[in-house]
């Protein structure tokens, strides 16, 4: 019986260490020899943090070259591809690395990688690819990186790399493919870059490079694809550029460069793309320029470039957008600028000094799909046939000088999105056709001299989100059927002619967050359906003759952050008003609110405008106002407010105008009001304050207007007190 025991127990002995070897070969790569790439490629995975479990099948118990990420060599013993983009992976790159000697293809790009690289990368003398791009690896590229003479592709922008890129970025004379876009590299561009006569791409774009272009780059025969945008590079565009024969891409924009374009980036015949945009360029757009037949994509914008538009779609035929805004162009669009054929889609020559009438060369371009003209100074009526532009998604005419009416043809533009016609001087009614528009989804029509009634038919565009009709002549009423516009966001009706109540199908625009109706002639109480309008943030409805008590349901409107309801006829409590503990301004000036100044006003804590002068509240100025702390003005004027001054109110060091004449306020002047360094308007005037002024009050530095007249302060000073009223402004003394 103890030899049948002891015998177990030697068996169970025996079963653990095999299965604790097992473990520490799985763990530690124990399960083949160390000259073999599993065994190092176990090593690798260890110091790797794998939360997608992508290298669950590198396991001993199966070949390598079944493992996830691998390509073997044909013999099936060596590593010749690791790939493990976009696998989650986080940790550091394994200078172990370099153990996998026929390594070709390394890519890791896309990951949570973070460190450095490991200078033993330099070793893999084969390897013809390395991805690293989109991780978080940073310091300096090693020295030894540039020893890997086979080196086709290198890409690793997107990391936090810094210092320079060194002269030794020559040594890889096979590269093809250079990126380094996205890092943190400074110095200047190395002109040892020209050595690498093979390469197709180079990626320079969002670093911190200076200087200049480098002339070596001509060397580069076979670049198709320059991009350095996003730079601090200076100077002029090398001139030698023209000789890239096929340069495909060129990027540039947000630099510092100067100067003029050279004539020669004319020479490019294969250029699809060519963006200068953000530098100092100026001069003249060359006329050359028009022989790059190629081109698809042209943005010269932000420069200041002179001079007329001289380029022309119908010589550049596969030209799809042209960006000429912000610059200082001059004369008008020339006839021959479009032809029936073109491709042209996307013509943005928005800030510049053109002039003339509505170029009628566009009507020729039915391709168009984005029109920006804007900021410029045409004139003149826009043309009936503009909707032969029936492709224009947008349409920008803002801040021109055109005139005349509204061409009913816009209806006809069924795949208008975006239209912008404010600031001009256009006339007489907005045409009904306006409703054909199902696509409409931002109309801006403000400062302009339309009249007549907002046409019923507007309503039928149930795409719109904004509308802006700000600063014209209509008259007559809110349509009422403004309730179909369910994607309603904007509604700016302010400063027009506008009459009668607001139509209760408004609460059905339940998207709405901004809604301004002041300065029109409105009248009637506020519909209970605005109680619908749950995204309301920002309403304005003064100068108007609204009237009534405010419907109690509008407490649910738990979004405002702006009210402006001054100027009406409101009566009643505010306090429906308050549902909202997001408040930043509310102005209820020159009504006829009663009841006390409620006390939930100080759950806004971001309350920074509070002005209810010139209504009927009575009571005190609640103590719960300490909590106002971003409180800039107070205005409480002409009320019925009784009591003294609530010593919270010291608590609101950043009030700069503190109104509160014409009520009946009691006790002594507070000496806390010198805390209040911002304070640039204190009126206490027409109350029942008594004692003297306090000293304090000199400490006021910013003080420009005091009234304390009528009411039973002191007029007895000591000359410690002038001697602190020295110090306020002359014009606070008043």
């Amino acid at each position: 019986m103890k030899l049948e025991m002891g015998s177990s127990r030697v068996s169970q002995l025996m079963l653990f260490s095999a299965i604790a070897f097992a473990v520490l070969a799985a763990v530690h790569g124990l399960g083949g020899d160390n000259s073999t790439d599993s065994y190092w490629l176990l090593r690798i995975k260890s110091e790797l943090v794998d939360p997608l479990r992508v290298l669950d099948s590198w396991s001993p118990g199966a070949h390598m070259c079944s493992w996830n990420g691998i390509t073997c060599s044909h013999d099936q013993t060596h590593v010749s591809g690791l790939n493990l983009s976009s696998s989650g992976l986080s940790g550091s790159i394994s200078p172990e690395l370099w153990h996998l000697a026929s390594l070709e293809t390394l890519d890791l790009s896309s990951n949570f990688l973070a460190g450095s690289v490991p200078s033993e990368l330099g070793m893999l003398q084969d390897l013809r690819i390395l991805l690293l791009y989109s991780n978080f690896i940073s310091g300096k590229i090693p020295e030894d990186i540039y020893s890997l003479k086979k080196l086709q592709v290198l890409r690793i922008g997107d990391n936090q790399f810094s210092g320079e890129i060194t002269p030794s970025i020559g040594n890889l004379t096979e590269l093809t493919v250079l990126g380094l876009a996205s890092c943190q590299f400074n110095g200047s561009i190395p002109v040892e870059i020209g050595n690498l006569k093979h390469l197709v791409s180079l990626d320079l774009q969002k670093n911190n490079l200076s200087g200049l272009i480098p002339e070596e780059l001509r060397g580069c025969k076979e670049l198709q694809n320059f991009a350095a945008s996003d730079n601090r590079l200076e100077g002029e565009i090398p001139a030698s550029m023209g000789s890239l024969k096929l340069l495909q891409v060129l990027n540039l924009a947000n630099n510092s460069l100067s100067g003029s374009i050279p004539v020669q980036l004319s020479h490019l015949s294969n250029l699809k793309y060519l963006n200068l945009l953000g530098n100092r360029l100026s001069g003249q757009i060359p006329l050359e320029l028009n022989h790059l037949v190629q081109l698809e994509k042209l943005d010269l914008s932000m420069n200041t470039l002179s001079g007329p538009v001289s380029l022309f779609s119908s010589q550049l035929k596969n030209l799809e957008t042209l960006v000429l805004s912000n610059n200082d162009l001059t004369g008008s669009i020339p006839s021959n600028f479009c032809l029936q054929n073109s491709n042209l889609q996307q013509l943005f020559l928005h800030q510049n000094n053109l002039t003339g009438k509505f170029p009628l060369e566009l009507l020729n371009c039915p391709s168009l799909q984005q029109l920006d003209v804007s900021n410029n100074n045409f004139e003149g009526e826009l043309p009936y046939g503009i909707d032969k532009l029936k492709n224009l998604t947008d349409l920008k005419l803002n801040t021109n000088s055109f005139s005349g009416k509204l061409p009913s043809a816009i209806g006809n533009m069924s795949n208008l999105v975006n239209f912008y016609l404010f600031d001009n001087v256009i006339t007489g009614k907005l045409p009904p056709e306006i409703g054909k528009l199902k696509r409409l989804s931002i109309i801006y029509l403000y400062d302009n001299q339309l009249s007549g009634g907002i046409p019923i038919e507007l309503t039928n565009c149930t795409s719109i989100t904004e509308i802006d009709l700000f600063g014209n002549h209509f008259t007559g009423s809110i349509p009422p059927t403004i309730g179909k516009l369910k994607n309603l966001i904007v509604l700016q009706l302010r400063q027009n002619d506008l009459s009668g109540p607001i139509p209760p199908s408004l609460g059905y625009c339940r998207k709405l967050q901004i809604l301004a109706l002041a300065d029109n002639k409105l009248s009637g109480t506020l519909p209970p359906t605005f109680r619908f309008l749950s995204e309301l943030y920002k309403v304005t409805l003064y100068n108007n003759s609204f009237e009534g008590p405010l419907p109690s349901s509008l407490f649910l409107l738990k979004n405002l952050q702006i009210i402006n309801f001054s100027h009406n006829r409101f009566r009643g409590s505010i306090y429906p008003l308050l549902g909202s503990n997001s408040l930043t301004a509310l102005d209820l000036t020159n009504n006829s609110f009663s009841g006390p100044v409620p006390s939930r006003l100080a759950m806004s804590r971001n309350l920074s405008r509070l002005r209810l002068a010139h209504n009927h509240l009575i009571g005190n100025i609640p103590h719960e106002f300490v909590e106002l702390i971003e409180l800039r003005f107070l205005d409480l004027s002409f009320n019925n407010l009784t009591g003294d001054v609530s010593p919270q109110l010291s608590n609101c060091r950043k009030l700069e105008h503190l109104l509160l004449s014409n009520n009946n306020l009691t006790g002594i002047m507070p000496s806390w009001l010198g805390r209040l360094e911002e304070l640039g308007e204190l009126d206490f005037s027409s109350n029942n304050f008594h004692g003297e002024i306090p000293a304090q009050l000199g400490n006021c530095l910013r003080l420009l207007k005091l009234s304390l007249h009528s009411n039973n302060l002191s007029s007895k000073t000591t000359r410690d007190r002038k001697s602190n009223f020295s110090q306020c402004p002359k014009s606070a003394k008043k």
